[in-house]
C-alpha cells in the first residue's frame, strides 16, 4: 500500500514538472519571491544568489521590501555574503520604483539573474496584493517575459492555509512555483501535495537548513520518501 501511495504522490509532482520560461534577447532572468512574513524569503534569496555565484553566474538582489523595518539591512547582509550587488532605496519607497532601478542596472551590466525581495504581505490584504501585481507589470515592461519565475516561499509548518496563500498569490502575481522552507525541523510540508494537485505548481527548491548550500533542488522521490517516513 505504501508503495502505491508513493507512486501516486510522485506522479502528482511529475505532472507539474516544467522548465522556467527562457529569457529573451539575452536579458536577465528575473525571479520574484513572494510570501507572508516569516516564511523565509530573504534567506532564500541569499541562498539562491550564492548558488548562482557558485555555478559561475552573476546575480543582483533587488530590495523590494520597503515596508518592513530592517528588511533592507537583512537582505543587504545576504548580498554581502554572496558577493552580489544590492539595489535599494529608502524605507517606504515604491517597490516598483526599486525594481525599475534594479532591472535597468542589471541590463546595463549584463547580469544573469535578478532576485527580487518583496514585502511579507498578508494574502488577505487587497491593496498589498495589488502592489505585487504592479511589480509584475513593471518587470514585464523593462524585460520582456519577466518575471520569468514568481516563486511563493512557503514555510513547511504551514497547514491548509498554505493552499489559500497559493491561490491568492497566483491570482495576484501568476505564481510559477514554490520554495518550501524550514524542512530541517519536524515539519514535512505535506500541504505542497494539495498545491501541486489543485494548482499545478511545481516545487523548485527545498530549504533544509541554515547554511548557504541548504537550499536544494526538489526531487519528488526523495521528498515523498521523507513525507511517508520511508
Amino acid at each position: 500500500m505504501k508503495s502505491a501511495i508513493k507512486a501516486e504522490l510522485v506522479a502528482i509532482f511529475d505532472r507539474t514538472a516544467r522548465a522556467p520560461k527562457a529569457t529573451e534577447d539575452g536579458g536577465p532572468f528575473v525571479i520574484l519571491l513572494v510570501g507572508v512574513n516569516g516564511a523565509g524569503k530573504t534567506t532564500s534569496i541569499g541562498k539562491l544568489a550564492q548558488r548562482y555565484k557558485r555555478e559561475g553566474f552573476s546575480a543582483l538582489i533587488c530590495a523590494g521590501d520597503t515596508f518592513r523595518a530592517a528588511a533592507g539591512e537583512q537582505v543587504g547582509v545576504w548580498a554581502q555574503r554572496a558577493g552580489v550587488e544590492l539595489i535599494q532605496q529608502k524605507p517606504g519607497a515604491d517597490p516598483s520604483a526599486v525594481l525599475y532601478d534594479a532591472l535597468r542596472a542589471a541590463k546595463a551590466r549584463a547580469v544573469n539573474f535578478v532576485l527580487v525581495d518583496t514585502a511579507g504581505r498578508l494574502h488577505t490584504k487587497t491593496n498589498l496584493m495589488q502592489e505585487l501585481a504592479k511589480m509584475h507589470r513593471t518587470a514585464e515592461r523593462l524585460v520582456p517575459g519577466a518575471p520569468h519565475e514568481t516563486l511563493l516561499v512557503l514555510d513547511a509548518t504551514t497547514g491548509q492555509n498554505g493552499l489559500q496563500q497559493a491561490r491568492q498569490f497566483t491570482q495576484a502575481a501568476g505564481l510559477t512555483g514554490l520554495i518550501v522552507t524550514k524542512l530541517d525541523g519536524t515539519a514535512k510540508g505535506g500541504i505542497v501535495v494539495a498545491i501541486a494537485r489543485d494548482l499545478g505548481l511545481p516545487v523548485r527548491y527545498l530549504g533544509v537548513g541554515e547554511k548557504a548550500e541548504d537550499l536544494v533542488p526538489f526531487e519528488p522521490g526523495q521528498f515523498v520518501d521523507a513525507l511517508l517516513g520511508a
